[in-house]
């Protein structure tokens, strides 16, 4: 690395308020201190920006700053200033912590402390410019304690399996009789509003109290042995919709919200909005297709949502 970008500042005395944003500004940066006044970062359009803006605001309450750029053949000097195995330790042991405490009866309020672990993740991942392997050492332990939650809240979860998905007809599976665990949760809900509102609008189903209790007429799915479970990275939710090519606009947001509630992974800005609603819609209805009516409706509204706001890739 030998292009920076140095910001040297001078901050009016007067406007507490004023230099305290500022300070915060910086710091959300991850500009590394070289001296009191003056802040280092590396030079890439991102970084650019944030220091321009600051500048900006600098000038704005007739501070001083000079933003100057800096060619040094010999810049790798810098990058140890830039060192984050202390807030990646700090975060580790939240998340440690977390998993040591996590057991059924507190894993939803368990889910919401991991959201905000995963949200100060992202958040110093972004500031992290020379990662090192304590990144990916939080982000294992992360994906961990996500599982456990999610096997926690469920404790009959199924497993994953390798295995080929075969493309299928819509028109083979309609007027049938689905099956799945009773007291559904996200992809258990996500799956058979799914199946109703896109491969079998006829679709009846059954809440088995076990998965030997289903049917040999049944589809089965999300678990173990079911004819639609979890395949690979794929959620049950994902394998419906690659099962059948299902390409509706605004559905690979929602599949993407449902992955990130079962198993984590990468966080959708609506995820702890869905999760509190969804929570409070099973803590409230006992029936599980009054449930799954009061769920697809939800669905629904986010799929319509999503479809006024399309991805690059939809």
């Amino acid at each position: 690395m030998k292009k920076w970008l140095s910001l040297i500042l001078g901050l009016p005395t007067a406007n507490a308020t004023a230099r305290m944003r500022a300070w915060r500004a910086l710091k959300a940066s991850g500009a590394a201190v070289l001296r009191d006044g003056v802040y280092l970062l590396p030079d890439n359009p991102a970084c650019r920006e944030a220091m321009v803006a600051i500048e900006r605001d600098i000038l704005a309450i007739n501070g001083t700053a000079y933003l100057l750029p800096i060619d040094d053949p010999e810049g790798e000097r810098f990058i140890p200033l830039f060192e984050r195995n202390a807030d990646y330790s700090r975060l580790l042991g939240e998340v440690d912590a977390c998993h040591a405490g996590l057991s059924p009866e507190n894993a939803l309020a368990c889910s919401k402390q991991i959201r905000k672990l995963r949200k100060a993740f992202a958040q110093l991942a972004r500031i992290d410019f020379f990662p090192g392997p304590a990144k990916q050492q939080l982000d294992d332990a992360l994906q961990a304690l996500e599982s456990a939650a999610s096997r926690a809240l469920c404790a009959d979860e199924p497993s994953s399996q390798d295995l080929p998905i075969e493309l299928l007809d819509r028109r083979d599976y309609r007027g049938r009789l689905w099956a799945t665990r009773q007291r559904p949760w996200v992809d258990r809900l996500a799956s058979a509003w799914l199946i109703r509102r896109f491969i079998d609008p006829d679709a009846r189903f059954l809440w088995l109290r076990s998965p030997e209790d289903c049917p040999a007429e049944a589809l089965g799915f999300d678990y173990d042995g079911a004819t639609f479970s979890h395949v690979g990275q794929r959620v049950t939710c994902e394998t419906l919709i690659a099962s059948f090519a299902l390409a509706e606009p605004g559905l690979q947001r929602v599949a993407a919200l449902v992955h990130y509630l079962d198993i984590g992974g990468a966080q959708p800005v609506e995820a702890a909005g869905v999760e509190r609603v969804l929570a409070g819609l099973r803590e409230t209805l006992t029936d599980d297709d009054q449930l799954l009516n009061a769920a697809g409706s939800l669905f629904d509204g986010l799929l319509a949502a999503f479809m006024q706001e399309p991805t690059s890739d939809e």
